[in-house]
């Protein structure tokens, strides 16, 4: 008797349970590619439910109950993405997030104009929270200090190491000679660089700057979004807000809820600013 729980309990104990998986679902998918599918998805199916029940349309009921377990496989392979992103997030290695000093994205943005005005094809990624390892194991390590001259040089045309993606974390630069996952999706009239910087950003929190070979036009991408056209000043700017707001992350529970909430205010404040830099491209 003593274990029994009071009339009702169980009732609010799973409204509480099933108000917590909508909270972050609908936090997960705010702000991101899915978001519009996802709502679609759930009016069309909550419609067809109505419907079939108020005009008693027995066959297409009994079907839509039939049928649900598979709108969740739909579900996986539609959000894909964005599950794997979370995923990853939640089983990423660091403990503590570095914070990169300002000195590291001043070499960064040097290399990147200097490239930039000799027409030299780039592709720099920056790792933040997920770790990049499986990327950089596809070109040749290196673990060098980043510098201006060490960027350069290695997307210097005829060396051996430029023609493929560098991965910087923290201060070093890991490896060169990358190769970056190439997106699926149609990012316009874009070069594979282009592509495979949309894809790193897809597949990782990293930010991927690409520089153009044939008009040296600077383009940044970020969680899946491409910013093009920038100039020394808003990359420098678009950099400093990513990389400044990186969280301290202590505990497998707090990556989860790093992983889900995508609303937080850094995150919302970075979105806000890349709509703008994406309004503002020419």
């Amino acid at each position: 008797m003593g274990n029994a729980l009071w009339p009702g309990t169980h009732v609010l104990l799973e409204i509480a349970i099933l108000s917590v998986l909508f909270y972050y679902t609908i936090l997960f998918f705010r702000g991101t590619r899915g978001s519009q599918v996802l709502f679609g998805f759930v009016i069309a199916l909550i419609i067809l439910l109505l419907v079939t029940r108020n005009f008693h349309l027995d066959t297409l009921n009994w079907l839509l109950q039939q049928v649900s377990v598979y709108f969740v496989i739909a579900f996986v392979i539609i959000f894909q993405p964005e599950i794997r992103r979370a995923l990853a997030e939640l089983g990423k290695q660091h403990v503590f997030s570095v914070k990169r000093e300002r000195s590291v994205l001043e070499e960064v943005v040097k290399a990147v104009t200097h490239l930039a005005n000799g027409k030299i094809g780039a592709l720099i990624a920056i790792e933040r929270e997920i770790n990049t390892l499986v990327v950089q194991e596809t070109g040749v390590r290196l673990d060098a200090l980043v510098s201006a001259d060490l960027l350069t040089t290695i997307f210097y045309p005829r060396t051996t190491l430029h023609d493929g993606g560098v991965i910087i974390e923290g201060n070093r630069v890991r490896a060169a000679g990358c190769v970056f996952p190439l997106s699926a999706r149609d990012i316009g009239k874009t070069g594979t660089r282009h592509r495979a910087a949309v894809g790193l950003a897809e597949d990782t929190d990293a930010v991927v700057i690409a520089i153009s070979e044939e008009t040296g036009a600077i383009s940044l991408a970020f969680r899946g979004r491409l910013i093009r056209g920038l100039d020394e000043e808003r990359l420098r700017r678009i950099l400093t807000t990513i990389l400044a707001r990186a969280p301290r992350i202590r505990s497998r529970w707090q990556r989860l809820r790093s992983a889900l909430d995508l609303s937080a205010e850094g995150l919302a404040h970075t979105e806000e600013m890349m709509e703008r830099e994406i309004e503002d491209t020419p």
